[in-house]
Order: structure tokens, then sequence, then C-alpha cells
């Protein structure tokens, strides 16, 4: 019997810089649970998706993420219980037709992707397979690449360099 999303809960945390960002909890009917933290940049492109930030000025300078915990555990956790964790497309792609805007603003990019990674963890244990060999397939052979920066600038660093990565 294929498992179903059961709960769908998450919070605000703080992240390696103190700011608040989204953490989901995905429980599945067999009891495994998935979790992921979003991940949160200092500096955003303008044709990103929109991370949907509280503006409240007495907390974290307006950068709380309150509204996303709560559309999470509200709209998409109302929306997604009851599917199956395996089928990440049809998931992601619901959540995106009830955002209902181009750049996830209304739910919130943080949201949704808070969601959708804590799912496919969730699903990647339930089929007894690591995460990179679930979304790489049963072929796959090669672990993830780890990417990072060796020079820093711009918003990143306490530098005057004129580029930012």
């Amino acid at each position: 019997m294929t498992a179903r999303i059961e709960t769908i809960t998450a919070l605000e945390i703080l992240d390696s810089r103190g700011f608040p960002t989204v953490r989901v909890n995905v429980v599945l009917d067999n009891g495994i649970v998935g979790t992921a933290s979003v991940p949160s940049g200092a500096s955003t492109g303008e044709n990103e998706a929109t991370e949907l930030r509280d503006d409240d000025p007495s907390r974290y300078q307006g950068k709380g993420v309150r509204q996303a915990v709560k559309n999470v555990e509200t709209e998409i956790a109302t929306a997604l219980v009851g599917f199956d964790p395996t089928r990440q497309a049809k998931i992601d792609r619901a959540m995106i037709e009830l955002d209902g805007t181009e750049n996830k603003s209304r739910l919130g990019a943080n949201a949704i992707l808070g969601v959708s990674q804590a799912v496919a963890r969730a699903a990647a244990t339930s089929c007894a397979l690591p995460l990179y060999a679930y979304l790489g397939g049963v072929g796959a052979r090669h672990l993830p690449a780890p990417m990072m920066n060796v020079l820093n600038g711009g918003k990143h660093a306490d530098s005057s360099l004129d580029f930012q990565e």
C-alpha cells in the first residue's frame, strides 16, 4: 500500500544569519517524517520567486515568516493531506495552482519550497532510498556535487569587491 501525507506542520526558525526562515515537517500515514528548512539568500534577483515576509518592524526587522508558516499549516496542508508523496510533480503543481501568482507571492515561495523539500525527503525515506537516489532515479550512481562560493563580495562580505560572487 502506498503511503499518504497525513499531516503538514511548519514553524519559524532562525537561519545561520539569525533571520527567520520556514521549517516544514511532513508526516506520512506510515509514520515517516520528512523535514526541510528553507534557505534564504542575502540578495535576490528581480525574477526570483517571492519569499513571504511579515513586514512587522517589531519582529526581526520585518523579516518574520509567521504568515508563511500559517499558509503551510492551513491552505497548503488542507490541499495536500491524502496525497501520495511519491507524486512530487503533482504536489508541486497543486501548490503552484493554489498560490495562483507567477512569482509565488500569495502563499510564499518559502512556504511552497519547504513543503516540496519535506515531501521529497519523506518520500525518499518511505521508498528506503537516499534522497539523491530517489531524486536521480534508481540508476543514480553519482552523489550530488557541492557548490559553493570561493570569493564573496557585495552583500555577502565585508570587503569592497566590486562583484558579489
